[in-house]
């Protein structure tokens, strides 16, 4: 069995302060894991881990497409290529490497990450989208065909992000915590607008519903894993 060399030379490894939170990419079909981050969390050249998943690429698409990706960086101007490992790849590859206590320790994250993932998702498709569709659906009636719907449901939308503390373009990514809160918020956004008697009341009524949930978006905890 493959094992991944966990004792580089110094001028290999990264530091602990240097190490990124253990995050997972959102993707369409599943979360993933970058290769480089775990290369990372394990105190190794991403290049070893790489080359172990080039070399053993029947082994872990066995579970899944392996998404080999090229990136360039801009501090050095260069590609560099990666892979991002679903949740059975990425446990895969740490059984290739030695079981040492920070291999262990990483086993444990990428556990509580996947399940935190799964429990988002469930979140997402039970309270979430339905939320979210019946909002957009009344802004549209209330719009009435106006040239200027989309920006309806822009500032709609950013009043929710607000609400919920998440950035522009991150509700995917988003924990648990804050996708409860955007469900909430979007059921308390459409419910509001049922008084609406046209769209020039959109704003102003959903600002209105929402400002009991400003206090969550300095709440340390609504963004922590459980």
């Amino acid at each position: 069995m493959p094992t991944i060399n966990i004792a580089q030379a110094v001028g290999g490894l990264a530091t602990a302060s240097s190490v990124k939170p253990l995050a997972l990419v959102a993707t369409k079909a599943e979360p993933r894991v970058d290769s480089r981050l775990l290369a990372q969390h394990l105190g190794n050249k991403h290049h070893s881990v790489f080359l172990l998943l080039k070399n053993y690429r029947a082994d872990f698409e066995q579970f899944g497409i392996l998404r080999f990706q090229t990136e360039v960086i801009a501090s050095r101007g260069q590609p560099e290529k990666f892979a991002l490992l679903n949740e059975d790849q990425a446990h895969l590859l740490l059984t290739y490497s030695r079981n040492t206590a920070k291999v262990r320790a990483l086993k444990v994250q990428l556990v509580k990450a996947f399940a935190q993932a799964r429990r988002a998702a469930a979140v997402r498709q039970m309270d979430y989208l339905p939320a979210y569709h019946a909002m957009q659906e009344r802004i549209h009636e209330l719009a009435q065909g106006s040239p200027n719907e989309h920006f309806l449901h822009m500032n709609v939308n950013k009043l929710v992000n607000k609400a919920a503390g998440v950035e522009a373009g991150q509700r995917p990514n988003a924990p648990l915590p804050k996708q409860s809160v955007l469900a909430v918020a979007q059921m308390m956004a459409a419910a509001a607008l049922q008084g609406a008697t046209d769209r020039h009341e959109i704003q102003g009524l959903v600002k209105a519903a929402l400002a009991p949930l400003a206090h969550l978006t300095t709440t340390p905890a609504l963004g922590a894993a459980p």
